[in-house]
C-alpha cells in the first residue's frame, strides 16, 4: 500500500510509497551485506557472529537509503551505488557498537535488543568495531571508480568522514561535553560531526556513484548536511520525550548522563523549529535536481516526522 507523503515545498509533486522504497532498499542492502561479509562460522567464529549481530540487528538502513536515492536522483544506477551504501552503513555500525560500550554511553539495548557488549563482552564488542569499520573500506575499494570520481576520491570521502576530524571528532566532543555546560554552537559541533557528517557522505557517495556533476554534488552536500542536523536534533527530542520500548533503547540516558542535547540548551519548542528549520533547507537545496530527487524529499520527510 503506497504511504503518500506530502511536502510544503515543491520537492515532492505526487505520491510517493516511502515504504516501499525502504522495504526493496533494505532487502538489497542486507543481501549485499551478507555476501560482503565473512559467514557466521568462519573462523574465528565469534568476531563473525558478533559482526553480524549489530549489522543485522534490525536498523532502518536509512544512510544506504539515502546513497541509493541519491544515486537516483542524479541518474544513476542503484547497483553502482550499493558497495558504497554497504560501506557506510558498516561505519555506522562500527560507532554504534563502540557507542554503547560502558567507556562511552553504556547503554545495554540497542533497535530494542541487547547490546553487542551485553552479548559477546566488551573485548568482542570493541574488536567487531573495529572489524566494521576495517570491512567499510574492503567493500568500498570495489567500486571501479567513475570519470569525475576515482577510486581514490572515494576513499577519501569514506575515510575523512569517518575520520578524527568529522565522526571521531564529534563523539570526542561529545564525551568531553558530558557534565558541562556547553553553548549551542558547541552542540552544533558536535552534531555537526557526530551524525551529519556521515549522512552527507552517504549521499555525497550515492551522487558520485552516479558520475554526478559539481553542481549536484553541491546540492547533495547542502542536503545531507540539513538533514544530518535535523535527524540528530530528533532523537535528542525523542531521548525525552519517548519510551524506551518505543525508541527500541533506553530513553533518558541522555538525560541522565548529562549529555548536551538540543532539549537542555534551547529547549523542546525551539528545539522542533530548529529540526523544521533544518529539513527545509534540506528541501531547498533539492531544487536544481527539478523533481527527480523525490525519494530524497520523502526521506527528509520520514526523519523530521518522527514521533517527536
Amino acid at each position: 500500500m503506497a504511504a503518500t507523503v506530502k511536502s510544503s515545498s515543491s520537492a515532492l509533486p505526487a505520491p510517493f510509497d516511502l515504504a516501499g522504497f525502504l522495504a526493496t532498499r533494505t532487502a538489497a542492502v542486507n543481501q549485499a551485506l551478507d555476501r560482503f561479509l565473512p559467514a557466521a562460522t568462519t573462523k574465528p567464529a565469534t568476531i563473525h557472529r558478533a559482526m553480524r549481530y549489530s549489522l543485522f540487528a534490525g536498523g532502518k538502513r536509512i544512510r544506504p537509503a539515502l546513497c541509493l536515492a541519491a544515486a537516483a536522483a542524479c541518474g544513476g544506477d542503484e547497483a553502482d551505488a550499493l558497495p558504497l551504501a554497504c560501506a557506510v552503513e558498516c561505519i555506522h555500525t562500527y560507532s554504534l557498537v563502540h557507542d554503547d560500550l560502558p567507556a562511552m554511553d553504556n547503554d545495554d539495548y540497542r533497535r530494542g535488543k541487547l547490546t553487542n557488549h551485553k552479548v559477546f563482552g566488551e573485548g568482542i564488542a570493541v574488536l567487531a568495531g573495529d572489524a566494521l569499520l576495517t570491512q567499510a573500506f574492503e567493500i568500498a575499494a570495489r567500486c571501479q571508480g567513475w570519470p569525475r570520481y576515482s577510486h581514490q576520491n572515494i576513499i577519501l570521502e569514506l575515510g575523512q568522514a569517518a575520520g578524527s576530524l568529522q565522526l571521531i571528532a564529534g563523539q570526542v566532543a561529545d564525551l568531553e561535553g558530558e557534565g558541562h555546560r556547553i553553548s549551542a554552537r558547541q552542540l552544533r559541533y558536535i552534531h555537526e560531526r557526530k551524525t551529519s557528517a556521515l549522512l552527507c557522505c552517504s549521499v555525497r557517495l550515492g551522487g558520485m556513484s552516479a558520475n554526478c556533476t559539481q553542481v549536484q554534488l553541491k546540492a547533495l552536500t547542502s542536503f545531507g548536511y540539513n538533514v544530518g542536523l535535523a535527524f540528530q536534533v530528533i532523537d535528542d527530542i525523542l531521548d525525552v520525550t519517548q519510551t524506551s520500548e518505543k525508541l527500541g533503547k533506553t530513553a533518558g540516558k541522555d538525560t541522565k548522563a548529562q549529555k548536551a542535547t538540543y532539549p537542555a540548551i534551547v529547549g523542546l519548542q525551539r528545539s522542533r523549529r530548529i529540526a523544521a528549520r533544518l529539513t527545509q533547507q534540506a528541501f531547498t537545496a533539492l531544487r536544481p535536481f527539478r523533481g527527480k530527487a523525490t525519494a530524497l524529499a520523502a526521506l527528509a520527510e520520514y526523519l523530521l516526522r518522527r514521533d517527536t
